[in-house]
């Protein structure tokens, strides 16, 4: 893919009214980026769109190449680089910005997530599960978050870690995790489908989590506040899993990860806790609800264990 296409596609995909699906449709339809960015202004004004505006090259080539110069790569759907399993979703981003080794997301992933507030037995654990699942040769996923995630990614640089932003690549939140972030380069990889510079706020972080479940065979939830959640798992002759998931209140980025893990057909596992210990009340809920109870990295092993060979 030359460069120009590159630019182009970039272009079409920041354009406004232009999601994963519409993307697609438009190359579908009219073959290159650079044909679908003439024929969509006259498609919005088709839609009811008044004075359309696309996103202008000049934006698309700042972006290309502000990446560029922090060392990033844009990595396409269909291209070598591209996460397999990412590309099985129905909402998977057609391009991803990664910084680190791309080698890496090509290897077989589980995510380890939890709360930010998590206990010192909660950020114990979920460091002892990622270090052994990283020695197993599985790279860990984890939001770049505090709590969980800083813990899961701490533990598994060693081997190789993926931490997945909800803004863009130069954007670490929180502050606190920019050494973390820095050295998960070094043997690991770091990604966003975000424009360079672009600072998150809330609405993002599903997008981002739907990132980490999507890029997993499997997703380890390590203590998680309660929310009104309904999980029903039920196996289909041995073969597959069939799951359907109701959400009542899902403000828990924990939950919103579980619910996407679900729905993208991830196996879930969950650590149990006290149960009078309020931020292991999500992780019990799921459990009694059909998760995967983890005691040991060997749970973890496995539950996705076909999925590896």
């Amino acid at each position: 893919m030359s460069e120009d296409d590159r630019i182009a596609r970039l272009q079409l995909l920041r354009s406004p009214r232009v999601g994963p699906a519409t993307y697609r449709r438009l190359m579908a339809t009219h073959g290159t980026a650079a044909e679908a960015l003439r024929a969509l202004p006259d498609l919005a004004r088709s839609k009811g769109v008044k004075s359309y505006q696309l996103c202008s090259e000049h934006m698309a080539q700042r972006e290309y190449f502000t990446g560029k110069k922090i060392g990033a790569d844009l990595i396409f759907e269909h291209e070598a680089g591209y996460p397999r399993l990412l590309a099985e979703i129905s909402d998977a981003p057609p391009f991803l910005w990664v910084l680190g080794q791309q080698e890496q997301l090509t290897r077989p992933c589980v995510a380890v997530v939890g709360a930010r507030n998590a206990s010192s037995l909660g950020t114990r654990t979920a460091h002892c599960l990622a270090a052994g699942v990283a020695e197993a040769g599985l790279i860990v996923v984890s939001g770049l978050a505090r709590g969980i995630d800083a813990a899961a990614h701490a533990a598994s640089l060693p081997h190789g870690a993926i931490g997945v932003h909800a803004g863009g690549l130069d954007v670490i939140y929180p502050a606190e995790n920019s050494e973390l972030a820095k050295s998960i380069l070094q043997k690991g990889a770091r990604i966003s489908e975000q424009p360079i510079g672009f600072h998150p706020t809330a609405r993002f972080f599903p997008k981002r989590n739907r990132l980490i479940s999507g890029l997993c065979q499997a997703v380890v939830i390590v203590e998680a506040v309660a929310v009104a959640v309904a999980v029903a798992v039920a196996v289909a002759v041995a073969v597959a899993v069939a799951v359907a998931v109701a959400v009542a209140v899902a403000k828990s980025s924990t939950f919103i990860t579980t619910r996407q893990a679900l729905e993208q057909g991830r196996e879930v596992l969950a650590v149990p806790g006290h149960p009078m210990d309020a931020r292991a009340a999500g992780c019990n809920v799921l459990i009694r609800d059909g998760a995967c109870l983890v005691r040991s990295v060997d749970d973890i092993l496995q539950a996705i264990y076909p999925a590896t060979q």
